[in-house]
């Protein structure tokens, strides 16, 4: 997968979409649906009905990216399906893309400077 930067936004979008949509479609459904500026950076995810799909779509400056991967086996694990955007962190997102739950990845707690470097 490409990895960004650590500072991007990831956001899931809980609906499952159309899967026939290419870089345009999914573009308008951002833009439309979700409120969303696909030409910001904004790495968005889409799921399938079935849920062992997803697409993943970036601007990276250049153009619109995007990424399609299917399981053979299994499904990914999703966010319960309502309207809108759910936001998911970077190490989220790549276990997502990785099939594993996702929502086992918590962010790491700040480590406080040790007073002997001080």
């Amino acid at each position: 997968m490409i990895v960004p930067g650590q500072a991007v936004r990831v956001v899931v979008a809980t609906r499952p979409v159309d899967f026939r949509k290419g870089h345009d479609g999914l573009a308008a459904v951002a833009q439309n649906a979700l409120g969303l500026d696909p030409h910001s950076g904004v790495i968005v995810i889409f799921r399938s009905k079935r849920g062992d799909r997803i697409k993943i779509l970036v601007w990276d400056g250049t153009g619109l990216v995007l990424v399609y991967k299917r399981l053979e086996q299994g499904k990914f694990v999703w966010p319960q399906v309502r309207d809108g955007v759910m936001r998911l962190s970077r190490a989220q997102c790549e276990a997502l893309f990785e099939g594993l739950d996702w929502r086992r990845v918590h962010a790491a707690s700040r480590v406080r400077r040790p007073s002997a470097a001080e």
